[in-house]
């Protein structure tokens, strides 16, 4: 196959609505940027599943290669800001939704959007990492940053047997928090543990009275993946200066709580954002994740597919059946 030749997963709209192929597709048919990758690896992300379904508010201009997250060599790179051979790993900005993302072999971009694959990491490692890594690792520097303790007691996870609350659970316990993870699958409970979380409940267990507006203290920080019903339990029942660092919406994108937990027990609540997130940041969280945040059990987390295999995990993620981490395979057979 000829370098202007490629393999690419296409979401194209039309009258009768939108539909996923695979394609052939050639550079010409990438946009304008100064930075060309060779597409080693990908992974699965909600945002990914909701774009390969044609889900309205994702992707921006049709048609359009999903992926939110990319990792692989650079071919080409008209500034000097790298040179081909160097490794890389993209994620966040306009990858995916409205510039080709890491589901096609090639992607070209803006070089400011990449990161120099840090020591310590593959192109595959980064990957089980992509999105999902760097949204807890930024929920993790947040937290710190609100002068969480290291130690202190009761970190919460909700949503932990997913990919973001998993990578949270597993750094957290490696800054020396006493960490709680909620999941509803049982059979993941013992891998949490592994991961170090200290103790797993059901999401049970976190709820309250409907009718109160606060609950006992019980989390000085939380990690909440979920959002709806279940940020709004976590905020009643984080202590006084507490910290609450929201980053999904897994259950709804509602929040049916009072200010209660604001004005009376100053609890924070921390937007993340991972897609517009400062260069340096973003060098600062991947050589972290590289290093002491890096997962010890990141192989098990993660499982390898290939493109044309993609389908059954994205209609798991919908459903919420699908556990840890997806790494997509964009390597040539």
């Amino acid at each position: 196959m000829a370098i202007e030749d490629f393999e690419a997963l296409v979401v194209q709209k039309s009258d009768r609505g939108t539909e996923a192929n695979i394609v052939r597709r050639t550079l010409r048919d990438l946009p304008k940027g100064n930075l060309l990758v060779r597409v080693s690896y990908s992974s699965l992300n909600y945002k990914d599943a909701l774009a390969v379904r044609g889900r309205p508010g994702i992707i921006r201009r049709y048609p359009m290669t999903p992926g939110i997250d990319a990792a692989g060599e650079v071919v080409a790179c008209d500034n000097g800001l790298f040179q081909p051979g160097d490794q890389v790993v993209i994620t966040g900005y306009d990858l995916g939704t409205a510039v080709p993302g890491g589901y096609g072999r090639y992607i070209r971009i803006p070089s400011s959007w990449a990161v120099k694959l840090p020591e310590g990491l593959t192109p595959r490692e980064s990957m089980a990492l992509g999105t999902a890594g760097f949204t807890a690792a930024l929920a993790v520097l947040k937290l710190r940053q609100a002068e969480l303790k290291a130690g202190c007691r009761d970190v919460l996870v909700t949503g932990a047997s997913g990919g973001v609350g998993s990578l949270a659970v597993s750094m957290l316990a490696a800054e020396g928090c006493r960490v709680v993870a909620v999941s509803g699958k049982r059979e993941h409970h013992p891998f949490l543990r592994k991961l170090g979380a200290v103790e797993v409940v059901d999401r049970e267990k976190v709820y309250g009275p409907p009718d109160k507006g606060l609950l006992p203290e019980r989390w000085c920080g939380v990690v909440d993946v979920v959002g709806g019903r279940m940020l709004a339990e976590v905020l009643k029942a984080t202590s006084a200066g507490g910290a609450v660092a929201s980053c999904g919406l897994a259950g709804s994108a509602d929040l049916p709580t009072t200010v209660f937990p604001f004005i009376l027990r100053g609890v924070s609540l921390l937007g993340i954002d991972s897609v517009h997130c400062p260069m340096g940041i973003r060098l600062r969280l991947w050589n972290k994740m590289a290093r002491e945040w890096k997962p010890p059990f990141l192989d098990e987390i993660a499982t390898e597919v290939r493109l044309e295999e993609l389908d059954e995990k994205i209609d798991q993620i919908l459903a919420g059946r699908l556990s840890g981490r997806v790494v997509v395979n964009m390597q040539e057979v």
